[in-house]
């Protein structure tokens, strides 16, 4: 069956969440459940927005880059414990998103009164996982913050939930280290599936919460390059049979590139449950890089191998449109209707 929705992963450059929940209402009027605030300003830089939070945690410090103890860690500047500061007492401050959310959600419903979000659609919250936020912190510090960081980032989420009315109210999980981690650590996918059901469990039963299964974006390429869709079906399907309750949808990477059975065919095994929508990013970034005809042969790939009748399906772009170029933007946005509307007869 065609497409039949849209679905966005949260970042949008442009100048501010106002200006982005007008826009994606009316540049894509149907097929949208649910609307980002675009993570603007600092969260657009995904994890990093945490750093300068964590850097101003008393019993907190910055580690510059140099080796962990196996002498394989070359990153940038990270996080660590004080000498003798114990992670069980830290005294956490705001980490910033169930009050970036707050504000948000004040333009939301101001649209919504105008008739520029119709009734229905929800806003939608993005959280980076608490691996995904364990990776600033140092390899020789990550697994004793670990913990009392998944606690506060867990608290800053429930103060979202309490402050929102649920049917109003979405969520999705930005799960990129875990799908490139089981990617490369196959070993792993299981207890990476363990953690991320227990994180869409943790929302209440009112508000859908989503899964972002991706490989990174930084200037449009890839952490690991994803050799087909199986890693990404293993990891939704061992979260689907982990879970108490199913993820109201989940958003899978597909490179601009690829459009053949072989990164497609794994679609077939997918066993996610019914009701939960699929999202393939066949919105491409740079269309004019893709040979003519790619995204139509994508999706009718999507079409021959996803299970017939068993999942709504629709379309977005691999991760969010937070580091397209702002002049791209429209473009990007527009490419969502218009590729609706070509594979949905009547839209």
């Amino acid at each position: 069956m065609p497409p039949s929705a849209v679905h966005f992963n949260g970042g949008v450059n442009l100048p501010d969440p106002a200006t982005v929940m007008r826009v994606l209402a009316e540049q894509v009027p149907v097929g949208v459940r649910r609307l980002p605030d675009g993570e603007t300003g600092g969260r657009s830089q995904w994890i990093g927005y945490q750093l300068p939070r964590l850097l101003a945690t008393p019993g907190l410090r910055q580690i510059d880059a140099g080796s962990d103890s196996d002498g394989a860690y070359t990153g940038g500047p990270s996080v660590g414990l004080d000498e003798g500061a114990d992670p069980d007492t830290i005294a956490w401050g705001d980490l910033g998103y169930a009050a970036e959310y707050r504000k948000s959600y004040a333009v939301f419903t101001g649209l919504r009164d105008e008739g520029v979000v119709p009734a229905g659609v929800r806003m939608q919250a993005e959280y980076p996982t608490p691996v995904a936020g364990g990776m600033l912190f140092h390899p020789d510090h990550r697994d004793r913050i670990g913990p009392s960081y998944e606690r506060a980032l867990l608290a800053d989420l429930d103060e979202l939930v309490r402050s929102v009315p649920h049917p109003d109210l979405a969520v999705q999980w930005d799960a990129a280290v875990e799908t490139v981690t089981a990617d490369l650590q196959p070993e792993l996918l299981e207890p990476l599936a363990t953690q991320l059901a227990a994180l869409v469990d943790h929302l209440p039963s009112g508000v859908p919460v989503g899964l972002h299964l991706c490989y990174g974006d930084f200037e449009h390429r890839h952490m690991v390059e994803p050799k087909s869709l199986a890693n990404q079906v293993a990891l939704a399907n061992a979260v689907t049979r982990t879970a108490e309750r199913a993820p109201a949808w989940i958003s899978f990477t597909v490179p601009q590139d690829r459009d053949d059975d072989l990164y497609f065919a794994p679609l077939a095994d997918l066993r996610a449950d019914p009701e939960t929508e699929i999202y393939l990013s066949v919105v491409p970034y740079h269309p004019k890089r893709q040979a003519e005809g790619t995204t139509d042969r994508q999706i009718a790939l999507i079409d021959r191998y996803l299970p017939e009748g068993a999942h709504p399906w629709g379309i977005c772009t691999e991760c969010g449109m937070a580091r397209a170029d702002r002049k791209d933007v429209p473009r990007l946005i527009e490419s969502h209707r218009e590729i609706l509307a070509r594979h949905t007869p009547g839209r």
